[in-house]
Formats: structure tokens, sequence, C-alpha cells
């Protein structure tokens, strides 16, 4: 059986104008993981989202691994949900960044507080009371996520795959396999690490789910690197 290694992006950059990119914590965690690939892993293909965070943790990836990688092929399937829309229509005020930024200091853990609001957007989102307030529904964003995986199952022709993408996307695929409710998917996205492996075995129409969110390369390098926004 062949193996695709699931990997979410890198830390992002929370609360900075340009969320979509790395921070100096998200590049170091790929180039772990890249060390940890380096002799385990030789992967036929690289596939992942549009999204700059998943060609930066590719790119932070293949710095770690220290040998040609393949060039990340681009399927758009990968790409996370739109969380900025997500929160904005849990939290309309909050689509002004400078009012969301002022509520949050007046937390003593900021970023506590906005994951706590993310859940509850979430669970609103897909919840399918206010599906006529989103471009995208929760229903779509499955479907989109699963044709994507399968589209990449069909090039790989049976060959190891890696796939930078998102928690979103990871927790789906695992609903999928899995056979799980929505609620147990979405509890599955609220602990997935950054740079978190989950390893798919695949063999014909066969798909099993093998590992979810193994973090350990980062544990074994240094424990601060584990994050989960």
């Amino acid at each position: 059986m062949a193996t695709i290694y699931l990997v979410r992006h890198g830390q992002a950059s929370f609360g900075k104008e340009n969320y979509d990119q790395l921070s100096s914590t998200g590049w170091e965690q790929g180039r772990v993981l890249g060390r940890w690939l380096a002799g385990k892993v030789e992967p036929a293909a690289i596939f992942g989202g549009d999204l700059e965070r998943h060609r930066e943790t590719v790119e932070a990836i293949a710095t770690g691994y220290g040998a040609k990688l393949p060039d990340m092929q681009v399927v758009p399937g990968f790409n996370e949900f739109d969380h900025t829309t997500v929160v904005a229509r849990y939290r309309p005020e909050w689509s002004d960044r400078a009012v969301m930024a002022r509520d949050l200091k007046a937390f003593p853990k900021p970023a506590k507080a906005f994951q706590e609001a993310f859940v509850h957007a979430v669970h609103r989102w897909a919840s399918g009371e206010y599906d006529h307030e989103y471009e995208e529904s929760w229903p779509d964003f499955k479907a989109r996520v699963l044709a994507a995986f399968e589209e990449m199952i069909e090039y790989a022709d049976g060959g190891d795959v890696l796939v930078a993408t998102s928690g979103g996307p990871i927790s789906v695929i695992a609903q999928h396999l899995l056979g799980l409710d929505d609620a147990r998917a979405l509890g599955l996205n609220e602990v997935i690490a950054n740079t978190s492996v989950s390893r798919v075995l695949y063999s014909g129409p066969r798909r099993s789910l093998a590992v979810f969110n193994n973090y350990s390369h980062l544990e074994a390098d240094d424990p601060a690197l584990v994050t989960f926004r």
C-alpha cells in the first residue's frame, strides 16, 4: 500500500497584517519536519492548496530535508475554509481588524479568547442554519476537499504523496475515512497541531487512516515548537 502524508501548515502569522504567511516559529516547524522526513519518506509527488502558508511550509520542509523534493502541485481544493468570513458572520464587528485587536486585548489571554470565539463561529457555520450567509457552506467545503483528495490519489497512481494543507481539510478527510459525525469532525479540527502529520494508506479503492495528528518530531526537537494556532 502507498502512503499519503497530510501535513498541516506551520504556524501562520496570527494578528499580523498578512496572516497567510509563516511566523518564524512556523518556518522552524517546517524545517524540523523536513529533517524528520529525511531518510524515511521519499514522496513521488507533493500537493498543496494555493495559500501562501502551504507553499512556505513545503519550502521550509525542503530546507530541512536537505535533498531534492518534487515541486508542489497546486490543488485549490486543499485550501482551508474562509475563516475570516466565518468569524465575521459570528462577530460582525470583527470584520474590522482594529476592533477585533482592541477587543482581544481586553482578555488576559487574547489567543485563547480568539480560539473560543473561533470554535463558536465554526459551529455556527457548520450548523446548516445560516448557509445563506456564506459563500461556501460546510457541506460544500467537505465536498470540495474530498474531490481534491480523490483527484490527488488518481494522479499519484500508487505512489507516496505529501500534501501541505490545513486543519479543516485534514479533519474532513479523517471524518470521511472514520465515518464520524460533524461534531466529532469539528472536534478533531481543534486539536490538529502545526506541521503535524496524518497518514492515509491507500491501494485501489481502499483508504485507511493509519496515523492522525502526529507531532512527535516537534516534541523531540523542542516542545516549545508545538502550536495549534
